[in-house]
This record gives structure tokens, sequence and C-alpha cells, in this order.
């Protein structure tokens, strides 16, 4: 019964995590995240396109996929640890390789429109070995029309 009611509650509790529990870079749940790196270690990034993206209007049901791209600015390997999206409809893809210094990566994700009418403001946050801070915040917002039956 518990897992039940664990279920339904992840299931319809999308909308409400972005507006009322979000996930972000300071949730001690994500700081671990954030290693104590060596700081000989670190290096800078570069965002190549904007962190802020609008995609407009789009179908109930459609996947949209979205894409960020970088560059490693420092004199180090860039080592993405993690991406997490702030809602379960969102999944986050991130290089499983360090990007080695002038080389460029990107940061994949697909939301699921389905059940998410109207706007949606939705983040990804990412953590890897960069100076200053070790966490990154991106964002998209798309509206999502009802279907026509």
């Amino acid at each position: 019964m518990t897992i039940l009611v664990l279920s339904t509650l992840l299931f319809t509790s999308c909308n409400s995590l972005d507006k009322k529990t979000r996930v972000t870079p300071l949730n001690p749940d994500l700081a671990s995240a954030n290693m104590n790196l060596d700081s000989g270690k670190l290096t800078t990034i570069q965002w190549l396109d904007s962190t802020n993206k609008n995609f407009g209007k789009i179908a109930e049901g459609q996947k949209l996929e979205v894409s960020f791209h970088f560059k490693n600015t420092g004199d180090k390997p860039l080592v993405i640890q993690r991406v997490q999206p702030s809602c379960g409809c969102t999944i986050a893809e991130q290089p499983t390789e360090p990007v080695l210094p002038g080389q460029e990566g990107v940061i994949k994700a697909a939301f699921n429109s389905e059940n998410h009418v109207g706007v949606n403001h939705k983040s990804l946050y990412v953590f890897a070995n960069t100076k200053s801070t070790q966490s990154h915040e991106l964002h998209f917002e798309v509206v999502v029309e009802k279907k026509k039956w």
C-alpha cells in the first residue's frame, strides 16, 4: 500500500515539485554531488548558447528535445559529474567522458509533455569540476497546448 501511495505522489507531483520543493544546488540531498574537489583539477566552462531557452508551443504528448552546448575554456579536463532535472518529466543526458581543454560538449534533455498542459518552466542542475562554483543552472520554457480530440 505504501509503495502505491508513493508511486502516485511521484507521478502527480511533477508540476508541484518545480513550484514548491524545487531541486536546487542548495538542496542538501544534492550537495553531495558538489564534492570536495582538488582545486588543482578545476577548470572553466563557457556556455555557447543561452542558458535560458524558450521553445514556444508544442502539442500535449510531444517530447521536446533540448540541448545546451558548452566549451571547456580551462586547462584541465572538464568532468560533468551529474545533471539533475528539476522534475521527473524531464530526462537528462550528460557526457560520459571528460571534455578536454578547448573541446566542446553538449548536455541533452528530453521533456515529456504528456499531462503538462500550460506553461512549463524546467531546470537542469549541472555539477562539474569548475572554478568559482561547481553548480550551474540551465532553464527552458515551453507552453504545452491541450490535445484536440
